[in-house]
Order: structure tokens, then C-alpha cells, then sequence
């Protein structure tokens, strides 16, 4: 899409953020479904407005675990991206947490920004760690590990381990009725729509996980 001019006050726009949540040990990815007023199923990643001063990936994180039900962790890739380097810039390192798309869609009177990321599910030891019953305060898991490999991450859990699904983490009684499952990275975009920006995220998530596996051999 080519660039565009366009100007909102504070109170007519508002900023969101979206996750792919995979799990990288069994090549698979979170999506969600829900009905729509004629009763059909529809799929979609989880999303949702970042809160009063929440960071986008953290606004992220706790979409992807309050829609889908699956803690989740952003990942550092090797993702293209126009930000600068911090200043002193000694070298630019090649993974980063940037966003894969931005999204911009008319809601209602409102401007609506979304920022898609890429994310992980947790190992089992941070799930114990990070545990909360459904009510609790949401608790944001603590960044990926820099000095660790993503082959290195996945022999963190057992052999077959399933990434456990939190019930009842929805914010009202719509998002309690979703449902998610993980499933195969082909199978998410078929079920996303192929030529949708959904399924292009995931798309984009995965062949830079397998990309930064192969920049990590």
C-alpha cells in the first residue's frame, strides 16, 4: 500500500496490537474462532486495544493470553524494519521485537493503529511461575533470553509437552466464548484466509523462525 498523509487528535484514534503466538517445538500456531450473527465460524488471531500507558508488545502479550488463553512471550527475529539503532550505534544487531504489520481500519468515528507481533508460547517452568487464577491481575511473562538459541529454548520442555490453555481469560462474556486451538502453520493461514494480512503475519512469523534457526546452526 503506498504512504499516506493523515492527522488524529488523542481522543480520535486508537492504538491496538495482535499476536501469533507459535510453538516452536511442534510447528504450531494459535488461532482463535468465534461465531458471527448467523451462526458461521470465523478465525482470527488475537488482538485488542493496548491499555493507558501498556508498551504495544506487552499490549500484545496480554491480548494474546486474554483472548486465546495461551501465555506468550514476544520473540526477537531477524525481521525487516526502518527503526534506528539506539544511540551509541555500535553495531545493529540482527534480531529484533519490531512488529511484522501495521494495520489501519476505520472504527466507527475512530482511527484504529494495530501493531501485529510475533510471539512464543512458555516453557513449563515460567507457566508455574506466572500461574494466577482466572480473576488475578494479569502477569507479564519476562522477555525472551538473549543468550540462548531457539533449539536451546525448545529443550526446555519434555518431549510432547502441550502448551497449557488457560480457561476463562477473556475481559467479558464475548471473549470468554472464544475458542483456540494450535495448529499446523498451513492449516492457520488456509483458516485465516491466504491473501489476508492474518495469514500473512503468520507467514511472516514462521519463516522468521526458521530463518533465525538457521542464522543460529
Amino acid at each position: 500500500f503506498p504512504p499516506v498523509f493523515a492527522q488524529y487528535s488523542s481522543e480520535n484514534f486508537i492504538l491496538g496490537a495482535g499476536v501469533a503466538i507459535f510453538h516452536i517445538a511442534s510447528s504450531r500456531v494459535v488461532i482463535c474462532s468465534a461465531k458471527d450473527r448467523l451462526g458461521r465460524t470465523y478465525y482470527f488471531l488475537p488482538k485488542g486495544r493496548r491499555d493507558a500507558g501498556e508498551e504495544s508488545g506487552r499490549g500484545a502479550e496480554r491480548e494474546g493470553y486474554e483472548e486465546s488463553g495461551y501465555r506468550n512471550r514476544i520473540l526477537p527475529l531477524p525481521t525487516p524494519h526502518r527503526q534506528p539503532q539506539s544511540h551509541p550505534r555500535i553495531h545493529a544487531p540482527s534480531l529484533t521485537a519490531e512488529p511484522v504489520w501495521l494495520e489501519m481500519m476505520p472504527l466507527r468515528h475512530y482511527q484504529y493503529l494495530l501493531y501485529w507481533y510475533i510471539a512464543e508460547t512458555l516453557p513449563p517452568d515460567l507457566e508455574i511461575e506466572l500461574e494466577t487464577q482466572a480473576e488475578d491481575q494479569y502477569k507479564p511473562p519476562p522477555p525472551f533470553p538473549r543468550d540462548i538459541t531457539l533449539r536451546e529454548r525448545t529443550k526446555m520442555e519434555p518431549e510432547g509437552y502441550e502448551p497449557k490453555r488457560h480457561e476463562n481469560t477473556g475481559v467479558d462474556e464475548e471473549e470468554r466464548a472464544y475458542q483456540s486451538f494450535l495448529v499446523s502453520v498451513e492449516e492457520a493461514i488456509t483458516k485465516l484466509g491466504k491473501r489476508g494480512v492474518l495469514a500473512d503475519v503468520v507467514r511472516r512469523g514462521w519463516e522468521g523462525i526458521c530463518e533465525r534457526m538457521r542464522m543460529e546452526e
